[in-house]
């Protein structure tokens, strides 16, 4: 008899431990479509709406998930978010999350806690319907995934002029790209789009493209041992993208922009022409073209190139 007991007891804890795994096994991770947002802080916040706002030409609206803030959008869905520093202090980092859509933003957290990721016990429902939560990856880099809600913003009156309708990738600093792969990569099934660096034979930047769509995150890997924060606003970067650079430069010269000694058109290593801006408190905004010129050093494309957003 207690053989028996001791056999049935053994068969429960291996039907049970199987289970278990067979959920993490089997879990699926849901799509992630694109960048939903970046937030950044902002110290003088009616001087960086001046720069998001007419001369950049997107959208205002009050923060929806923020204790105070605003939202600048691109188009119905992706937007960049400015924030106060925390009182009393003025961070050298400016970024302080990048966010990703996802069609399940409830699937996705699951999925990452079942692979032993730290996440929040709930999603968050903002006021406009989106659900989000917050981790981090191996660096320390907050990441957020957002499901979009039903309440997008207003369409803009017809008069509205922004000089891109569309955020294509996003940059940040990375130390050690094995672990930042096997966060983006392994597990969130990020794919590599381009990989190239300052000069032939070097990699200083990985372009890793979300796993259902066009955008991309970068990294940024060579960066001083005790980045300033010139250094961190050139890393921590994101990219409107645009069908002509010399288009854009005209628009920005007829708002009454007058360039600084760091803000000038140029090639990059990937073959695209950029345009690179500077928001008021040094966060870079890089204009990239949809589209190649020349070939990209280093190595191929190895994903398919974005494209203007559809509408609003």
């Amino acid at each position: 008899m207690y053989k028996s007991i001791l056999a049935a007891a053994a068969a429960a804890v291996f039907f049970f431990s199987c289970v278990a795994y067979g959920q993490v096994a089997t879990a699926t991770r849901p799509a992630i479509t694109g960048i939903s947002h970046v937030t950044v802080y902002a110290n003088d916040l009616p001087k960086s709406e001046s720069f998001y706002g007419p001369l950049l030409g997107w959208v205002q609206v009050p923060s929806a998930g923020a204790a105070s803030g605003v939202r600048f959008y691109a188009n119905h869905s992706q937007y960049v978010e400015l924030i106060a520093p925390p009182t009393q202090e003025d961070p050298a980092d400016r970024l302080v999350s990048v966010a990703f859509e996802t069609k399940d933003a409830e699937a996705l957290r699951r999925f990452l806690a079942a692979h032993g990721v730290t996440v929040p016990a709930k999603v968050t429902v903002e006021k406009d319907g989106s659900r989000d939560f917050m981790t981090s990856d191996p660096e320390g880099n907050k990441v957020e995934f957002t499901q979009d809600g039903k309440r997008s913003p207003k369409q803009p009156a017809s008069g509205a002029r922004p000089l891109s309708t569309h955020i294509i990738h996003v940059g940040y600093m990375i130390r050690d790209r094995a672990k930042a792969d096997s966060f983006y990569k392994d597990l969130l099934g990020f794919r590599l789009y381009w990989q190239g660096g300052q000069k032939d034979g070097a990699t200083n930047y990985v372009a890793m493209q979300v796993p259902d769509g066009t955008d991309w995150m970068e990294y940024m890997l060579t960066m001083p041992e005790h980045p300033s924060r010139g250094n961190l606003g050139v890393a921590n970067h994101f990219a409107p993208g645009v069908v002509s650079v010399a288009e854009t430069q005209s628009g920005l010269e007829e708002r009454g922009w007058k360039p600084s000694a760091h803000e000038h058109t140029q090639i990059g290593r990937d073959g695209k022409w950029q345009l690179n801006l500077y928001d008021p408190d040094g966060t870079r905004v890089e204009f990239m073209e949809f589209k190649p010129v020349n070939t990209p050093c280093c190595n191929p494309f190895t994903g398919p190139q974005p494209s203007p957003s559809a509408g609003w």
